[in-house]
């Protein structure tokens, strides 16, 4: 209970509320802009936080997180363009609503559902958090060690497209996390002799290569999306027997995003789907669904933003990013040298407590700020693809600049924005390279003070009853993303086929 006062003391204060807010509003005008994204937003926002606080900095980039799942949604009702993925099922039903004349009613429907998915999920962070945190003061090296282990595979196993070109991603990511110094040797690792290596890759400047140059690249590639936007004239928020009768979908659904983010390697793109999908099913008017029907939008957005507080639970209490965008936010903390793990929320509990009160007031920010900057959506989302792309690429040239005062961040970026870009052509998923990165000095150094406290016995990973149970989960969840496992679940299930009356 102190923490927690001590967080909403903090929070409150009128810098951090004013970080708070404009957080809220800049995720409102990335969720906005179609091809624009929160994770990459986060990461050209990070370089500027360096001068602040740590839980100043850190919850101005929540709150921007929080601010772009909405925001999303406004260009997914008016273009038909979703402005991140997490908005894509909205799409479904709002665009027709807007083609009907209710742009205003289906971003009203948007907002509220995002406000209570959000208030909900921030609750959860409240609850669940703190409790998880406690359990794990007893952790040790061989404990964390487990974690980082099975941090890697769940993010691998996850990943969409292949399974197996995740697990290689976050293979580089660890490779390219043990360049620089020995952290209990000092000896130079991967340096080739160059001095600039000597402290290793900045996490920062390849967040912001990864994420902010392909997109750049994409939005030259792709012919000038910028459509006329539904006009809005219509009344925006929903009326109390509205809301009534969506209540049901809009709890179902936040249930499903919170849960969702739960689990690392998912996000508001999954979420969003598994709410419309489940709003649909229990529907009583299922034929409804897709000509413009608001149950549609209040599904999808209850649940991606629900994600938000799911996805920091094992970001604050593990060290395992949730999501993306959280493993950025990862690395935010890591900036400001503040290690990531389970006794975050004890060693910076102000720092951690600050973050979560954070999240619950980006909600508040996020319908009020919503109500008036909807409205001028409509220009927004006209924006030019060839407009916004050069400004994308100056803003990650100045961010990765202003990191170390350095030309070599700048060509680093620019180096990991041309591997993020073939990576997108092949296919090859860049969350699990973040995630490898961010947890890669934590699994160096702790199975390095581990193997020195067993004198070298690798034994000893399996001495502790709940290193071994994670370390258990990581290889089922390894093995679940291998080719003979899929060969395995289709021989089983052509076997019990017959069984099931032929279905």
């Amino acid at each position: 209970m102190n923490n927690l006062m001590m967080g909403l003391l903090n929070v409150v204060s009128p810098f951090n509320l004013l970080a708070v807010a404009a957080g809220t509003a800049l995720g409102l005008f990335v969720g906005a802009m179609p091809g624009l994204s929160a994770t990459m937003a986060i990461a050209l926002l990070l370089p500027v936080t360096f001068g602040m606080d740590p839980a100043t900095g850190i919850s101005m980039l929540a709150a921007l997180y929080m601010g772009a799942m909405y925001g999303g949604s406004i260009s997914a009702i008016l273009i038909r363009t979703p402005g991140t993925p997490a908005a894509a099922a909205t799409v479904m039903d709002g665009y027709p609503m807007a083609q009907q004349g209710r742009a205003g009613k289906a971003l009203g429907v948007s907002l509220t559902a995002s406000l209570i998915g959000g208030v909900l999920s921030s609750i959860a962070l409240l609850t669940i958090a703190p409790l998880l945190g406690k359990a794990a003061l007893s952790f040790g090296p061989v404990e964390l060690f487990a974690i980082a282990v099975l941090g890697m595979t769940i993010i691998g196993s996850l990943s969409s497209g292949s399974p197996i070109k995740g697990i290689l991603s976050g293979v580089a990511g660890l490779l390219i996390a043990m360049i620089g110094m020995d952290p209990i040797s000092g000896v130079p690792r991967f340096t080739f002799g160059t001095m600039y290596l000597f402290n290793g890759v900045s996490y920062v400047v390849a967040l912001i290569g990864l994420f902010s140059i392909p997109q750049a690249l994409r939005l030259v590639e792709k012919d000038d999306g910028s459509q006329k936007a539904a006009l809005i004239k219509d009344r925006m928020l929903p009326t109390w027997k509205e809301l009534k009768s969506m209540i049901v979908t809009i709890l179902r659904s936040s249930v499903i995003g919170i849960f969702t983010g739960l689990i690392p390697g998912t996000g508001g793109d999954t979420a969003c789907w598994f709410g419309y999908n489940e709003a649909k099913r229990f529907s009583k008017e299922k034929e409804k669904f897709g000509t413009g029907y608001p149950e549609g939008v209040a599904a999808s957005e209850a649940a991606n933003n629900a994600v938000v507080g799911g996805a920091l639970v094992p970001t604050i209490t593990l060290g395992i990013p949730g999501s993306s965008a959280t493993a950025i936010l990862l690395g935010g903390l890591m900036v400001h040298g503040i290690m990531p793990g389970p006794t975050l929320m004890t060693d910076h509990a102000q720092i951690t407590y600050t973050l979560i009160w954070a999240v619950m007031l980006s909600n508040i920010f996020m319908f009020l700020e919503g109500l008036v900057f909807t409205r001028a959506a409509v220009s927004v989302t006209k924006v030019p693809n060839k407009v916004l792309a050069p400004i994308i690429v100056i803003l990650c040239v100045i961010g990765s600049f202003t990191i170390n005062n350095s030309i070599n961040d700048v060509f680093v970026m620019i180096g990991f924005g041309i591997l993020g870009y073939f990576m997108d052509k092949l296919d090859i998923p860049t969350a699990p390279m973040v995630v490898g990165m961010i947890l890669g000095m934590m699994l160096d150094n702790t199975m390095r003070q581990s193997l020195l406290m067993s004198s070298g016995k690798w034994s000893i990973f399996l001495s502790s009853p709940l290193s071994t149970i994670l370390l258990i989960i990581a290889l089922l969840s390894l093995l679940q993303s291998t080719p003979i496992f899929a060969w395995l679940k289709k021989a089983l299930f052509k076997k019990n086929a017959p069984q099931l009356g032929g279905k």
